[in-house]
């Protein structure tokens, strides 16, 4: 029997034994701990443990699985709350309390709960890995398809079980497999850190819709893309993600809480429960998948959560959905790396974190992306994943490393968190590399101008960046009146268009349809109004037109149901401004 020789936190070491593979699932000691083989040597084998360790005893037992970490798949995943290894936190709250206690053995889904079950093959058919072979309504919006597990790659259908209501473990369909019979329940198990296969990536042609302007706008991630979310204490990366959550288009939402705190993670259950989904009058929770791993719990299992995360989208994503992760946040989530790190005397790399630190991040955000998938349906993961650096220091490890993977960036400022704000992304700290990919959608879907529009938005903040330095040093009095109006269109930018007010009913989610139309406005003013300055009206004449701060509350004033209101917005602008040039 193998059993413990050293303990160092959650590090267990076992000597002289050839019984374990890396990655090999374990159980730790007389309680059962769950672990994983991280090391083998020709003396010693590491083991992390992802439970807490108190009580362990040197000599305890140390039992084999023969299979690596893996993630149960199956109907009962949607709405459901789970800790970093897959245990579902409401039973392991009804059987220890609010402190989960080490070596508590439940089932990742309910294996009693019955699904009202129809049958998509019959016996003869020929199913290829990842084919849908059954499926059951999981939620009132989801519905689950079972397919076979890409560790089959093909069989005949030899028994097909009627239609109606089964439990996840019954078998429902065998298949003649060369000769070996195959039986297929309702769930399938997969490794956490093995990508599931896809028959081809597809490009990442359209934009993952989150109704926020500056992100549809000014830097938009795509569908199957990754994007960051770095900033300080306070500066809202956690309500960002919440909002993003709320109202992107993606079919399922998987938030991983990483360890954050817990008061976090109970505020995402609250509202995500009390927050009716616009597209079906549902409860938002019907479409999400809660991961939790709070600042309390066991280090390694924090290491463990986002793979456990990653592996239900994908999971999600082979049936056709399209999928957004929130991991909030991969901050703590590489501090879990760092202490492990320390624990077993790895070299450390800057700031302490080891230099595996950037093949880890890689292979989480390379996960993200567009597919198709082995049954020829369309799916993708967006990776959503907020950095949390020490003071605001973007040259800190995880953030530069951070963006060496993501290719959409949303920077989070401290000052405009403290100006009140939201969001409080930095636009000219942000970038996103999406543009030119989605140029195509937004000109076709919205409006054949929408780029070209955009990029004269941005054009106008980055100006205005500029010429800010001057006021700073000198005033503004010095800068020439077309300048001043510059200035002043780039204020009702930020106020009227960028800041965004979550609980507005019309602003909270703003179609892009409106957006467009915002900035079209905004742009026809800038454009009369220097138009104005040509023709020596004065600065307070076009400034005294009202017109700037008409357009900082058009985001309220026109209902987003309502478009056609900005054609009177234009034509009643357009004569203000033609009878302004006429009295000159």
């Amino acid at each position: 029997m193998n059993k413990i020789y050293s303990i160092n936190g959650p590090v267990v070491k076992v000597r002289d034994t050839k019984d374990f593979q890396m990655l090999e699932m374990v159980y730790v000691g007389n309680r059962r701990l769950i672990g994983e083989v991280i090391g083998v040597t020709s003396e010693y084998t590491t083991i992390q443990v992802y439970e807490g360790t108190s009580g362990l005893n040197v000599g305890e037992p140390v039992e084999t699985t023969g299979a690596p970490m893996s993630a149960t798949l199956g109907p009962g995943i949607i709405s459901n709350m789970f800790d970093g290894i897959e245990r579902p936190l409401k039973v392991l709250g009804e059987k220890t309390g609010a402190f989960i206690e080490d070596g508590t053995e439940v089932t990742a889904i309910d294996t009693q709960k019955e699904y009202d079950v129809t049958l998509t093959v019959k016996v003869g058919d020929v199913l290829h890995a990842g084919e849908v072979y059954a499926t059951c309504p999981e939620t009132a919006l989801i519905e689950h398809r079972c397919m076979l597990s890409p560790f089959v790659k093909q069989g005949i259908v030899t028994y097909v079980a009627g239609n109606g209501k089964y439990k996840v473990n019954d078998v429902v369909v065998k298949l003649d497999c060369d000769g070996e019979e195959t039986e297929l329940t309702l769930c399938q198990t997969w490794p956490i850190r093995t990508a599931r296969p896809i028959a081809k990536r597809l490009p990442p042609d359209r934009p993952l819709i989150t109704g926020q302007r500056i992100i549809d706008t000014i830097v938009p991630v795509a569908k199957g893309g990754a994007a960051a979310i770095p900033g300080g204490f306070g500066t809202g990366k956690t309500m960002t993600q919440h909002q993003l959550a709320k109202w992107c288009d993606a079919d399922i939402i998987v938030y991983i809480g990483c360890g954050e705190r817990g008061n976090e993670m109970t505020q995402v259950l609250k509202e995500f429960s009390e927050l009716i989904d616009p597209k079906t009058n549902r409860p938002l929770t019907d479409r999400t998948v809660l991961i939790a791993n709070t600042s309390n719990m066991p280090v390694a299992a924090r290491e463990a959560s986002i793979y456990t995360g990653i592996t239900l989208a994908e999971y999600y994503r082979d049936m056709g959905y399209h999928i957004a992760i929130m991991a909030d946040s991969t901050s703590r989530w590489a501090e879990a790396l760092r202490e492990i790190s320390g624990r077993l005397e790895e070299m450390p790399a800057e700031e302490g974190f080891p230099a595996y630190l950037p093949s880890r991040l890689s292979e989480f955000y390379e996960r993200a992306g567009y597919v198709n998938t082995l049954s020829g349906k369309e799916g993708s993961v967006t990776i959503i994943g907020a950095v949390s650096p020490q003071g605001s220091d973007f040259s800190e490890p995880v953030t530069q490393n951070t963006k060496r993977f993501v290719r959409t960036f949303w920077a989070l400022d401290k000052s405009l968190a403290y100006a009140r704000h939201y969001p409080a992304i930095n636009w000219t700290m942000s970038y996103s590399e999406y543009s030119d990919d989605l140029s195509d959608y937004y000109n076709r879907n919205v409006a054949p101008d929408f780029m070209q529009l955009r990029q004269q938005i941005s054009s106008l903040l980055h100006e205005e960046a500029n010429l800010m330095e001057i006021v700073k040093l000198m005033g503004a009095d010095v800068l020439p009146d077309d300048q001043k109006i510059l200035i002043e269109t780039a204020r009702v930018v930020r106020v009227g268009f960028l800041q965004q007010n979550a609980y507005h009913a019309d602003d909270t989610y703003v179609p892009l349809k409106k957006q467009y139309l915002m900035m079209k406005a905004i742009l026809l003013l800038h454009s009369k109004a220097k138009e104005a300055i040509a023709r020596k009206v004065p600065m307070s004449s076009i400034i005294g037109t009202g017109w700037f701060e008409k357009l900082i509350k058009v985001k309220y004033d026109i209902p987003n149901n309502k478009p056609q209101m900005f054609d009177e917005y234009e034509a009643q602008m357009t004569s203000d401004f033609a009878a302004l040039v006429s009295a000159v």
